[in-house]
C-alpha cells in the first residue's frame, strides 16, 4: 500500500489545529471560576465534598427497582398527615421570644432576637422546573407566604429543585416592604441575578456575615449541586450557623444542616461553635441506602449528627412532603423514635413537629 505524505501546508494547518485543542482542553481543566489550590473543596472541575467523592451510584438502577418493585409505598395513613393550626397572627406580631415554625420539607422559619429567617424556601406544587412532571407535593401547605411575617433573611443550602424554588424565592424578593436578605452559597448568587434578585451574598465554607442582629456562617455538608444535566457540581452546597451577635441580652443558636449524607464535618462544626440551642436535621430520603447514603442521612445518622454537634434539641426535616427516595413518607419519624430511644436519648431531645407546627424556645 502506497504511504501517503502529508504536505507540509497541512500539517502546520493540522498543529494549529492540535494547539487549539490542547487550549480548549486546558481551559476545561480550569474551567471553574472558584477554582483556588488553597482551597480543597474548589477544584479545577468543580466544588467536591470534604470527604473522597463516592462512585455515582447507578441512577438507572434505581429508577428500574423503583418501577418493577412499585416504589415508593404510600404511608399507612394515605397522606393524611396530622395538620397543625399555624399561629399565624403570633407569628406576624412576635418580636422577642425564638421560635421555629415546621412549614414543610426543608423550610423552616427561625424568629430569633426579632428577626424572621426562612430556610430554603419552596412553596410550590412541585419539586421541579416543570408544572407537569416532577416530586408533587403530598401535603398541602398550610402557610402561605402571603401569612409569613415580613422575612429578613432567606438562607439557601444548595441549588437542587426541592430546596432553590424559583417561584418561591421570587415571591419572597416582591414581598411588601422590602426584598430579604439572600445568603447563598458560592455560584448562586449568578443564578439569583438572572432572575432579577440582587439583595445577595454568596458564601464558601466557614465564611461568616452579619445580618441585622445575627451572626450567619455557611458551613460544609456533604452533598452536590446540580439544575441541569451538566452542571453538577457547579456552585457549591452546605448548612447554616445562625446565631445572635455577641452580647445579645438573650443568646441564641440555631443549626440548619440543609440537605446532606454523614461525614466528619458535623464534629468540626461541633468543635468549632461549642454547641446550638436549636437544630435542624434532615431525617427523609434516604432509601434505598446503596444510591442514597453519600448524599442523604437516615435517621440513626441523623441522631449522630444531633451529638456531634452538641444540639441541645432538635426537629427532623426534609421528610413527609415529598417523595424523592423509596421509604413510605411516614417513615422517617417512625425510626427517628427507635434512634433517639436507641442513643439513650430524652425522647423529646430529637422529635419531629407537625406541618405548620410552632415550637417557642425561650
Amino acid at each position: 500500500m502506497p504511504i501517503t505524505r502529508t504536505k507540509p501546508a497541512t500539517r502546520s494547518y493540522l498543529r494549529r489545529i492540535a494547539l487549539v485543542v490542547a487550549l480548549v482542553s486546558a481551559g476545561c481543566a480550569a474551567a471553574s471560576k472558584y477554582y483556588d489550590p488553597e482551597k480543597p473543596n474548589r477544584t479545577p472541575s468543580g466544588f467536591r465534598n470534604t470527604a473522597p467523592q463516592e462512585p455515582r451510584a447507578s441512577l438507572l438502577k434505581w429508577q428500574w427497582e423503583r418501577l418493577t418493585q412499585g416504589l415508593p409505598k404510600a404511608p399507612a395513613n394515605n397522606y393524611k398527615f396530622p395538620m397543625a393550626t399555624p399561629e399565624i397572627a403570633w407569628l406576624q406580631a412576635n418580636q422577642s421570644v425564638a421560635s421555629v415554625t415546621w412549614i414543610s420539607h426543608a423550610t423552616a422559619l427561625l424568629q430569633i432576637s426579632g428577626m424572621n429567617v426562612i430556610t430554603d424556601p419552596i412553596f410550590s406544587g412541585r419539586a421541579s422546573p416543570f408544572s407537569f412532571v416532577g416530586p408533587l407535593r403530598k401535603v398541602p401547605l398550610n402557610i402561605t407566604p402571603e401569612q409569613l411575617p415580613h422575612i429578613d433573611v432567606v438562607v439557601i443550602s444548595h441549588n437542587h429543585y426541592d430546596h432553590l424554588d424559583q417561584a418561591s424565592v421570587e415571591q419572597l424578593n416582591r414581598q411588601p416592604g422590602g426584598p430579604p436578605l439572600f445568603l447563598v452559597p458560592l455560584g448562586v448568587k449568578e443564578w439569583m441575578a438572572g432572575v432579577g434578585i440582587t439583595n445577595v451574598r454568596e458564601m464558601d465554607w466557614w465564611d461568616k456575615t452579619s445580618a441585622g442582629k445575627l451572626d450567619i456562617s455557611f458551613v460544609p455538608a456533604q452533598h452536590w449541586s446540580a439544575r441541569s444535566l451538566t452542571d453538577r457540581s457547579e456552585t457549591l452546597w452546605g448548612g447554616w450557623v445562625i446565631k445572635t451577635a455577641d452580647g445579645a441580652p438573650h443568646p441564641f443558636s440555631v443549626f440548619f444542616a440543609g440537605d446532606t449524607g454523614y461525614s466528619k464535618d458535623f464534629q468540626d462544626i461541633g468543635r468549632k461553635f461549642g454547641s446550638f440551642d436549636f437544630a435542624l436535621i434532615p431525617i427523609g430520603a434516604y432509601a434505598p441506602r446503596w444510591f442514597m447514603q453519600g448524599q442523604h442521612v437516615d435517621p440513626e445518622q441523623a441522631v449522630q449528627i444531633h451529638k456531634d454537634v452538641h444540639a441541645k434539641r432538635s426537629i427532623g426535616i426534609h421528610w413527609g412532603t415529598f417523595e424523592l427516595a423509596d421509604e413510605p413518607l411516614d417513615e422517617p419519624p417512625q425510626l427517628l423514635a427507635e434512634a433517639v430511644k436507641k442513643a439513650g436519648l430524652p425522647a423529646q431531645e430529637f422529635t419531629v413537629l407537625k406541618h405548620g407546627e410552632t415550637v417557642k424556645l425561650d
